[in-house]
């Protein structure tokens, strides 16, 4: 009997040197092999959310999770860090009370600033 495993598609914009040294790091970090990176500019990322433009993907890191919901930005590092062992002391400050509000305002401006602070911190090729 073959079963089949249906992973988690956290979409990037694999235009972003921050976001591709992002998911670098979170592959790498998927030592259950949870998560399937999928960039932007693949047809598969709109085919796993086709209510999503590509103007509000390129706004944040998605995950389409296996049931098909959406989690977007900060919701989405919460979701992914309660699924990778490593992340899992974040994903739980992320369910503290106002954690996420927090959080998602945070997300926000480094979303906004990230090819400014890929230059910073020198993400070119991540």
């Amino acid at each position: 009997m073959l079963l089949i495993v249906k992973r988690h598609l956290v979409l990037f914009d694999d235009e972003c040197p921050l976001c591709t040294f992002q998911m670098r790091l979170l592959t790498w970090l998927d030592w259950c092999n949870a998560l399937s990176a999928v960039p932007i500019s693949d047809p598969r990322a709109q085919a796993a959310a086709p209510q999503l433009t590509r103007e509000q993907l390129l706004e944040a890191i998605h995950c389409v999770t296996a049931e098909g919901r959406i989690h977007r930005g900060a919701r989405c590092i919460r979701f992914l860090g309660m699924r990778l062992p490593l992340l899992v002391p974040v994903g739980l400050v992320l369910w503290i009370p106002g954690a996420i509000q927090v959080a998602e305002m945070i997300y926000r401006w480094v979303s906004r600033n990230r090819h400014l602070l890929s230059r910073i911190f020198g993400c070119k090729e991540a």
